[in-house]
C-alpha cells in the first residue's frame, strides 16, 4: 500500500467516523428531552460520554487532516510557550477526553445498577487521575510526531485498567440482572481493547498493527448506536432480575 493510498484511507475513514459519532451524539441530545423521566439522566450521561469522545477525536483527526493538507505532518504551533506538532496536539486532546469518557462510563454503571462505587470503583477513578498526571509530564514529548517509548505504555496502562475495570463491573451486574443492553456494552468495550492492546505493545515492531485502530473505533460507534437505539425504546432504566418470555 502506497503512502498516498494509506493517507486517503485514513482521511476517508476518520471523516466517516466523525460524521457518525457526532450524528449519534446530536441525536441522543435531541432525544434526551423526549425520553421518560427515569431514563433521562442515563441518556444525558451517554450523550456526555460520547460527546467527550467525539470532541477529542475531532481534534485528533482534524489536526492530522490539516497536517496532510499543509503537506507536512510535522507542522508545528506554539501552545503555552511550547512548540507542538499538530499531530501531537491532536493526540493529547483525544488522550484527555477518552480518560474522562471512562470516568463517565463508570458513573453510567453506578446509575444503571444503583451500586456503590466501593474500593474498586474508587481505584478506577484513581487510575484516571494518575493517567492525567502522567500525561502532564515532559517525558511524553507531545510535540513529537512519533510517541516516545516507553512513555506511550506508561500513560496507557492506567487507561487499560480504567476500561477493562469498567467492562468488568458492567458485565458482572448485567449478567446478574440479565440486562441485555449493558451485556452488549460491556462486550464491546472488551472488543475495543482486544484491538487496542496489540497496537500499544507491538505497533513499533509491526506498524501495520495500527490498522487495528479501525475495528477498535467501530466498537465505540457500535456502543454509541446501542445507546441511541435504547433512547427510542419505552420502559424504565432498570431491567428485571429475571426476564421471562411472554406466554
Amino acid at each position: 500500500m502506497t503512502e498516498i493510498m494509506r493517507m486517503w484511507i485514513e482521511i476517508i475513514f476518520n471523516l466517516g467516523y466523525l460524521i457518525a459519532i457526532w450524528g449519534l451524539v446530536i441525536a441522543m441530545a435531541r432525544r434526551s428531552v423526549h425520553v421518560a423521566s427515569q431514563k433521562r439522566e442515563l441518556v444525558r450521561l451517554f450523550t456526555l460520554a460520547f460527546g467527550l469522545l467525539a470532541l477529542g477525536d475531532t481534534g485528533h483527526v482534524g489536526f492530522r487532516a490539516l497536517g496532510y493538507l499543509l503537506g507536512n505532518l510535522q507542522t508545528t504551533l506554539t501552545l503555552l510557550g511550547r512548540s507542538m506538532t499538530l499531530v501531537g496536539l491532536g493526540a493529547l486532546s483525544t488522550a484527555i477526553t477518552v480518560t474522562f469518557f471512562y470516568v463517565v462510563m463508570l458513573v453510567i454503571w453506578q446509575q444503571r445498577f444503583d451500586k456503590p462505587y466501593g474500593w474498586f470503583g474508587l481505584l478506577l477513578f484513581g487510575t484516571a487521575a494518575v493517567r492525567l498526571v502522567l500525561m502532564m509530564l515532559p517525558q511524553n514529548h507531545w510535540g513529537r510526531l512519533t510517541p516516545p517509548w516507553p512513555w506511550t505504555l506508561y500513560r496507557n496502562l492506567p487507561l487499560m485498567v480504567q476500561g477493562l475495570g469498567a467492562a468488568y463491573l458492567i458485565l458482572r451486574d448485567a449478567w446478574t440482572t440479565n440486562d441485555q443492553l449493558f451485556k452488549r456494552v460491556g462486550v464491546l468495550i472488551l472488543v475495543s481493547y482486544a484491538f487496542y492492546i496489540p497496537v500499544i505493545f507491538f505497533v513499533r515492531q509491526m506498524p501495520l498493527l495500527g490498522m487495528l485502530m479501525i475495528p477498535k473505533t467501530l466498537a465505540y460507534v457500535a456502543i454509541a448506536w446501542l445507546a441511541y437505539a435504547w433512547t427510542r425504546e419505552p420502559g424504565s432504566t432498570k431491567r428485571p432480575i429475571m426476564e421471562t418470555s411472554a406466554a
